[in-house]
């Protein structure tokens, strides 16, 4: 984890260190002693679609996830396959903690029209279950990060979303195109493979094509300094799988020039926001 100007450490920044930790070990595997009632929230990203479960204290209970592309930039482009990917699983997280997944929280992006911002909804209500609220995924992942000074910067797979916090409040907030996908066809490019392959190539050998990406990467940064009107907002903390990518915090970090905090499964910060956003 990469940050200029480090100085002695944060437990807050460990607290969320730990709690992203024991998440991540939650995947299909519920965690016993779990105090109710449990609170859900549905990730409706552009690569992949996350049900996540928090228990009464905001501690992680249970995760599953499945990989499907019918929603872009937080626009549901396939409504039918949007409520099956939901429900597959829905139905896993069922079984495996033995009750019914009533309701839910969705979070698109922030720039997502109001009507978009509803399909999404409808899309949970679909798969059989109530739509509780809506709150944006960058407010979703500081309900995980707690920042009170700083940017939170979600870098999904169709967009960068940007908030930027002073003194606990959120005083900017928006988003742009670009994200994992972007990525993925500079990849594709550059080595020839179908989109799908080359997703899977940054996922599991990224280390080994972050100089094929830089250029990508360094476009995303470009993205977080504008969102933050080219003013250093403090640390920068980087949620979202997009950059899950070894030494692409680096990049960013040098490209600004403002200090950096990267997250071992940092796409877990989003799903699980939205879950304890759930209220």
């Amino acid at each position: 984890m990469s940050m200029l100007m480090r100085t002695k450490p944060d437990p807050t920044l460990a607290r969320t260190q730990a709690f992203l930790d024991a998440a991540a070990a939650r995947l299909r595997a519920p965690r016993a002693g779990a105090r109710g009632p449990l609170r859900f929230g549905v990730d409706l990203g552009t690569a992949t679609i996350v049900v996540a479960a928090v228990d009464a204290e905001g501690e992680p209970v249970y995760w599953d996830f499945e990989r499907a592309r019918v929603v872009r930039d937080g626009v549901v482009v396939d409504f039918h396959g949007a409520v099956e990917a939901v429900r597959r699983p829905e139905a896993s997280s069922e079984a495996a903690l033995g009750l019914s997944v009533d309701d839910a929280a969705p979070a698109p992006p922030p720039a997502v029209p109001t009507s978009d911002c509803r399909a999404c909804g409808y899309v949970l209500q679909q798969a059989g279950v109530d739509c509780r609220r809506l709150i944006d995924e960058v407010s979703a992942a500081n309900a995980v990060l707690t920042v009170r000074d700083g940017a939170v910067v979600d870098v999904g797979g169709g967009s960068t979303g940007v908030g930027v916090w002073r003194g606990g409040e959120l005083v900017q907030l928006d988003d742009v195109a670009g994200g994992g996908h972007h990525l993925d066809l500079i990849l594709a490019g550059a080595l020839k493979l179908p989109i799908e392959q080359a997703e899977e190539y940054k996922r599991t050998r990224g280390d080994e094509v972050l100089q094929i990406l830089r250029p990508g990467v360094e476009r995303v940064a470009e993205s977080i300094r504008r969102l933050c009107g080219g003013t250093d907002p403090g640390i920068v903390h980087l949620a979202g799988g997009a950059l899950q990518l070894p030494g692409a915090d680096v990049i960013v970090e040098r490209y600004l020039g403002w200090p950096v905090q990267a997250w071992r499964h940092a796409e877990l910060i989003t799903p699980f926001g939205i879950a304890l956003s759930n209220t």
